[in-house]
This record gives C-alpha cells, sequence and structure tokens, in this order.
C-alpha cells in the first residue's frame, strides 16, 4: 500500500506539471518523424525495408532514457519543497519509497511510448510477428524502464543540485544512444565503435524489439538471454537506488 501511495504522489506531480512529460517526448517525436522522412530514402537500402519501423525500437528506448532521467530530477523538487525529508522520517519502508518513484519512471514511459506507437501507425509501421510479439515487447519495454529508473534515482542521490545531475544524465542518454545501433544496422559499425555498441546492454534490447517488429520469426533464445540479462541488471539499480536511500537517512 506505501508504494502504491508513493507511485500515486509522484504520478499526480507528473499530471499536474504535464509540460514535464511534453518534454521528454518532443525531442523523440522529431527523431522519429523528421529523421525518418529526412534520412529515410538514403538508408532504406541500409535498414532492408521501412526506415521509420526500422528506428522505433532505438526511439523507443530513447524515450525511457530521457523519461527516467526526469525522474530523478523529483528528488531535487522534493528536497526543495522538503517533502522528501518528511517522507524519510515517516514510517514508511525505504523500498517502498524507492519502488514507488521507480514504478512511476515506469508508468510515465509506458505512456509515452504508447503515444509513439499511435503515432508510428500513421507511418505505415507494422508489427511484423503480430500480437505475440507486441505482448512480448512490454516485459522489455519494462525492464528498459526499471533499470535506467533505477539508476536516474541512484544517480540522483548522490548529486548535490540537479544542474550536474542534469548535465550528467545528458551526458549519459547520449552516450548511450550513439553507442547503439539505434539509427543505423550493426553491419555498417566497425573497429573499436563496434566494440562499444556491443558492450552496451541497450544494443541488445534495440535489436530485441527491432526483431519483433521487423520479422516474423522470434529468436526466443535472444530474447530469454536479454530478458535475464536485464533482470539482473534491475535487481542492482534496485539495490544500488536504496542503498544509496538509506545512507542518506543515516547521513
Amino acid at each position: 500500500m506505501n508504494t502504491i501511495n508513493i507511485l500515486w504522489r509522484s504520478m499526480k506531480w507528473s499530471f499536474q506539471n504535464p509540460i514535464s512529460i511534453l518534454l521528454t517526448i518532443i525531442q523523440p517525436l522529431i527523431w522519429l518523424v523528421l529523421y525518418s522522412a529526412i534520412a529515410g530514402d538514403s538508408m532504406q537500402n541500409m535498414s532492408g525495408g521501412n526506415y521509420t519501423a526500422f528506428i522505433l525500437p532505438g526511439i523507443m528506448v530513447l524515450v525511457i532514457l530521457a523519461c527516467c532521467s526526469s525522474g530523478g530530477y523529483l528528488n531535487f523538487i522534493a528536497k526543495s519543497k522538503g517533502s522528501f525529508y518528511r517522507i524519510l522520517i515517516a514510517p514508511v519502508k525505504r523500498r517502498s519509497i524507492v519502488l514507488g518513484q521507480m514504478l512511476d519512471s515506469v508508468l510515465l514511459s509506458f505512456i509515452e511510448i504508447a503515444i509513439m506507437f499511435i503515432l508510428s501507425l500513421f507511418l505505415s509501421v507494422r508489427i511484423a510477428s503480430g500480437f505475440t510479439g507486441l505482448v512480448l515487447m512490454l516485459p522489455l519495454i519494462f525492464l528498459t524502464a526499471f533499470f535506467m529508473s533505477g539508476l536516474s534515482y541512484a544517480i540522483s542521490l548522490c548529486l548535490p543540485n540537479e544542474v550536474i545531475y542534469e548535465t550528467i544524465m545528458n551526458l549519459i542518454v547520449l552516450s548511450v544512444f550513439f553507442t547503439s545501433p539505434a539509427l543505423f544496422p550493426m553491419e555498417s559499425i566497425s573497429g573499436g565503435l563496434k566494440i562499444a555498441v556491443m558492450l552496451n546492454p541497450f544494443t541488445h534490447i534495440i535489436n530485441c524489439l527491432r526483431s519483433l517488429i521487423l520479422e516474423t520469426s522470434i529468436d526466443w533464445q535472444n530474447l530469454l538471454l536479454v530478458t535475464s540479462v536485464f533482470i539482473c541488471l534491475c535487481l542492482g539499480s534496485f539495490i544500488l537506488a536504496l542503498w544509496r536511500l538509506k545512507k542518506e537517512t543515516i547521513n
């Protein structure tokens, strides 16, 4: 129940400030609509079909990264208003506080991705693997958002102010996005950059989502492997966020 209350409190703030939701989705929408239109003709042969469908998984991950990064920003607002410290001294389990705020970022990520997916339908994007593929995309999106929200939460508790936090998160988001096959097929990447791309865990999420969108068959082995890796990453980010909050309580 405490987790639900924390989640509702965070969601209430988000919907009372809809500009925050708009700002996190406007840049990915620009990428999806304008970049696919501008680069679509030149990239059509490389992507093997609808370039908008090809970059959609990468833009979905970009939405998640942006949305979860803004979630950590709430800690600084809560600290400035004093509500952060009131929650700390309240009889609420620390894991409920962390989980509630993380789930807020996850839920907002789903809302924004749903908006983007509906828009992509008007751009002739279809899921080749059908309803099964659509269902399988949901846990991948959840795990990606949960991992990133925990990481953002932990980082926000390590930094003194929102300016430094925003700078660091922008660096992380851009680094993750541009060292992934979000805009280009893996075959066009070589050398040291390819090693960096392969080490990026979001690369494999993007490839799984892309496979579900573009291919009729489902690679169950790769899907289960990536899911298992991200379950471990999610547990790690949650433990890290919980540890940082407990340390904040001690301080």
